[in-house]
């Protein structure tokens, strides 16, 4: 597997100390590094590991590469260093979203947009990487999910378990340019940066960043930074020695706080609520009231975090502890995908059929394979295998399952049918608090 470049891991590394060491500190000369040959290869590499559809402009990787990659990057950095560069109008397309009642709409750029965009965040990332809070894990470096949904579980086990849960209202559709440059330029002294950066967001419109674009994670993170930052002060606020009253989890727009549920930290839920506003309001962001609530876990009420529905519950052992499957819309929307497929596919061989749902299979196993996910695995892994028989029934004019035709594991070993329901279940950090 090809790696990022030695010397602009070296550059990369280099920012990220000099930021950490000194967060006040203006960075300069960035846009020299930004039209550098070397970052522009990187950026392309990435670009084409990510794969993706084309742009407006209908170019391919298949036929930037017949015409030749080095003079593809040639003609961006011309473009680039004789402050010619203009982004094209990004391709629109909608995606469905919460079970299919909604669509979200996703920017795709073409692939020159996306190497310059993809440029300019390996020069600021690391500038921005040490500023972000602990708290923060969406799309970025080293930081999953699953981590975020760890994190939330340990404080469930804490005994924080009232939850703010909430929603904000078309997060990336309304960040504001003018404040986003502003906290840019917090960090950034360098105007050729900052026109590069202001010419990709007016290519967007007059406000919000393009859920679909490259660097779009990067700068969407940063507006956020300052809730971070109220709410990590809160939690050192609110501590007693290792312990704390606070604990938040958000990946991207996506925010969760707890808090301790003894009636002496009753006061915080008002308190937090209050200064979150506050944050908020600041950036112009709204919280939709309607999706957005608060969730007392010891009165048996659960709440939803990165596709995972959380609860408290006892043990045989008379222990609470967190329980966090897969939402139910969740489930839905995958068995529907599925089902389109053998609909539209039922007439085609066992095999083509099988290739097709086996990614899909895979890519959602594995991120719903943490927690109490093995009842959710084992009906989808039987509904799975009934379609597949019934779709083996049909081509041979039968009806039935063909229950003693075939054995069980006969699809998995002779058709390759997606088998690896497996939950991983990790070591946790606490032990699981006495019930009380």
């Amino acid at each position: 597997m090809t790696k990022t470049p030695i010397s602009l891991q070296d550059l990369r590394r280099t920012i990220y100390v000099k930021a950490k060491a000194e967060p006040t500190w203006r960075f300069w000369g960035l846009y020299v590094h930004v039209c550098k040959m070397e970052t522009l290869h990187e950026s392309y590499r990435v670009a084409k590991q990510n794969k993706g559809a084309p742009g407006v402009d209908g170019v391919t990787f298949a036929a930037i590469e017949a015409g030749g990659v080095e003079s593809f990057l040639n003609q961006i950095r011309d473009e680039l260093v004789s402050y010619t560069y203009q982004p094209l109008p990004a391709r629109k397309r909608e995606i469905p979203k919460d079970g299919g009642t909604k669509v979200r709409v996703l920017s795709i750029p073409c692939i020159r947009d996306r190497v310059v965009q993809g440029a300019l965040k390996l020069i600021l990332e690391p500038i921005f990487e040490a500023d972000f809070q602990p708290g923060s894990y969406g799309y970025r470096p080293n930081r999953t999910a699953h981590q975020a949904i760890n994190r939330v579980a340990e404080a469930i086990v804490r005994h924080k378990t009232r939850i703010l849960d909430l929603d904000l209202r078309a997060y990336f559709d309304n960040v504001q340019h003018s404040l986003l440059l502003e906290k840019v330029a917090r960090r950034v002294r360098d105007d050729d940066v900052m026109r590069l950066l202001s010419t990709m967001l007016k290519a967007t419109g007059k406000k919000g960043v393009p859920q679909g674009g490259v660097i779009s994670p990067l700068i969407s993170n940063l507006y956020l930074t300052e809730v971070d930052r109220m709410l990590e002060r809160a939690i050192e606020a609110t501590h007693y020695g290792k312990y704390t009253a606070i604990q938040y989890a958000r990946f991207a727009d996506d925010l969760v706080i707890l808090i301790d549920a003894h009636p002496r930290h009753d006061w915080l839920v008002k308190a937090v609520c209050k200064r979150l506003r506050e944050e908020l309001a600041k950036l112009r962001v709204e919280i939709n009231e309607e999706k957005s609530r608060t969730v007392d876990l010891q009165k048996g009420e659960s709440f939803a975090f990165l596709g995972f529905d959380f609860r408290r519950v006892s043990s045989c052992q008379g222990q609470w502890r967190p329980q966090y499957t897969p939402r139910l819309k969740k489930r839905t929307a995958l068995l529907r995908k599925l089902k389109d497929i053998f609909r539209r596919h039922i007439s085609q061989p066992v095999g083509r059929v099988i290739q097709l749902i086996n990614p899909i299979l895979r890519g959602w196993v594995n991120y719903f394979a943490v927690g109490h996910s093995s009842q959710v695995f084992s009906f989808i892994k039987d509904w799975v295998e009934k379609k597949i028989r019934r779709h083996l029934m049909r081509s041979q004019k039968r009806k039935g399952l063909g229950w003693k035709r075939w054995k069980r594991q006969w699809f998995y070993t002779a058709l390759g049918l997606f088998n690896n329901y497996w939950v991983r279940y990790t070591k946790p950090v606490l032990k699981v608090a006495p019930a009380r």
